[in-house]
């Protein structure tokens, strides 16, 4: 199989209690890690490679997070999902071309852009188009982001997500959604579910598989995490 026809089989059949966990590496080093820890797959957070390139989340230039991917993608030899925000811009068919010239075999595309929710419908419009150009070369992981623009009611987020599937998504990413309406979400959304899980406190991604999540993330955390160990060790060294 191809690493997308594997990264593909990796979201089915997934027993409730065993998510994929996908970590997030933010450079081709913290990807050599995970992959070693034997993760079967790893996806890029958006906020950890700006973090690591000098950028505030949301203003990497799309040049560098390409060329940042590249060197993730070339790093494993496991399968890399990449964070691409909203898609700087490019037209649905540039930006597939350039996911592929990465060696990604999926993404992460967002439904709002400047704090603010995109209209769900012509959203899914572009999300059909990215999904003709790609055809099965890539994985959709269609963001819906409805509870970090602080709009509670899970009916919201169902009918996004619902829009966005039928555009051809090959997974929902309702970001933000608190734990105890995942089982709503869970019944309302078909195909695979991506949660976000905090680094180290709240439900384990097992607690958050058996309440419906289909694979898990972990956004910024693990490099946030990664550069507080490392100040700690800094000021250690200081005299």
């Amino acid at each position: 199989m191809s690493k997308v026809e594997v990264f593909r089989a990796l979201h089915r059949h997934r027993a409730p209690g065993d998510p994929l966990v996908l970590p997030g590496p933010w450079d081709a080093a913290s990807a050599r890690v995970f992959a070693e820890a034997g993760f079967p797959a790893l996806a890029t957070p958006s906020a950890g490679v700006a973090a690591s390139l000098g950028y505030e989340d949301g203003h990497t230039p799309a040049d560098e997070m390409f060329a940042a991917v590249a060197r993730i993608v070339r790093a494993v030899d496991v399968p890399v999902s990449a964070d691409v925000e909203g898609g700087y811009g490019l037209a649905p068919k540039e930006l597939v071309e350039r996911l592929l010239e990465t060696g990604a075999v999926g993404c992460n595309l967002e439904d709002s852009e400047g704090g603010v929710l995109k209209d769900p419908r012509a959203h899914a419009d572009w999300l059909a188009e990215v999904r003709s150009a790609a055809a099965d070369r890539l994985f959709v992981n269609a963001r819906v982001d409805t509870f970090a623009r602080g709009v509670a009611d899970p009916g919201q987020a169902v009918e996004r997500a619902a829009l966005y599937v039928a555009a051809g998504a090959d997974c929902v990413y309702p970001i933000g959604a608190p734990p105890e309406v995942l089982p709503l979400l869970r019944a309302g959304i078909q195909g695979p579910i991506n949660v976000g899980a905090p680094v180290g406190e709240g439900p384990s991604p097992a607690e958050l598989g058996a309440r419906g999540a289909t694979r898990i993330t972990f956004g910024p955390g693990l490099q946030r995490r990664a550069t507080r160990a490392l100040r700690e060790i800094a000021e250690g060294l200081r005299p």
